[in-house]
């Protein structure tokens, strides 16, 4: 499916084969279903090398879902980033507020530790550092069940992979660079602005909740 020998884009797109199309077609499905294609997994190896090697004609496609297509190929990654509002996660309050967390336990690790992505901490120290950051909404954390749906959520959506333990407190998280495009600060003094909008009493939070689902119901 390369266009090696200068075939325009979309001429060479229209005569695709039946591998290729299919190849296509799974790619497409996986960035707006996961929003990023991880080539260092093994089920996505293989569909990532193809992706690469075909780029002209990927970016050309998720361009009409106004996508633009970010590649790492060191880390064998391609993420999907919205230009629009039209592929936005519409989020609660509570899963808003763990997904900050995540993004902040990420960039504290990556960028004043050194570590190297995947950032791995449990549930504990997920809900610890929510009370810490996010003080007022002690009333307000997620329940476990409604832990697990949120991280799940974040799992489906390619932001982290999270192996359940028997001991769910002991759960490990394993935050993706991927968090990073979804929520893009600049810096932790701009995510600290960010979540400083959400120091708010738990009872005006539960409230607000309570409005979302009766809008999502309408």
């Amino acid at each position: 499916m390369n266009d090696g020998d200068g075939e325009t884009s979309t001429s060479a797109l229209l005569r695709i084969d039946n591998h290729d199309r299919q190849r296509l077609g799974e790619t497409l499905r996986v960035l707006l279903h996961h929003g990023s294609i991880l080539g260092l997994e093994s089920p996505q190896s293989d569909l990532y090398h193809w992706a690469w090697a075909n780029r002209p004609w990927i970016e050309e496609i998720v361009a009409l879902f106004d996508l633009q297509l970010i590649w790492e190929n060191e880390m064998r990654l391609v993420q999907a980033v919205p230009r629009s509002g039209a592929f936005l996660m519409r989020l609660k309050l509570d899963a808003t507020l763990v997904l900050l967390m995540l993004w902040y336990e990420f960039d504290a690790a990556v960028r004043d530790r050194g570590e190297t992505p995947p950032v791995t901490l449990t549930v504990e120290e997920l809900n610890a550092a929510l009370e810490t950051k996010f003080e007022p909404m002690r009333k307000a954390k997620p329940s476990q069940t409604r832990m697990i749906e949120i991280l799940r959520l974040a799992q489906r959506k390619n932001l982290v992979r999270f192996t359940p333990a028997a001991e769910f407190a002991q759960s490990r998280i394993n935050v993706l660079p991927t968090i990073k495009r979804v929520i893009p600060f600049q810096s932790l003094d701009d995510w600290t602005r960010q979540a400083q909008r959400f120091n708010i009493p738990a009872e005006i939070a539960e409230a607000a909740d309570e409005d979302d689902d009766a809008d999502a119901e309408n």
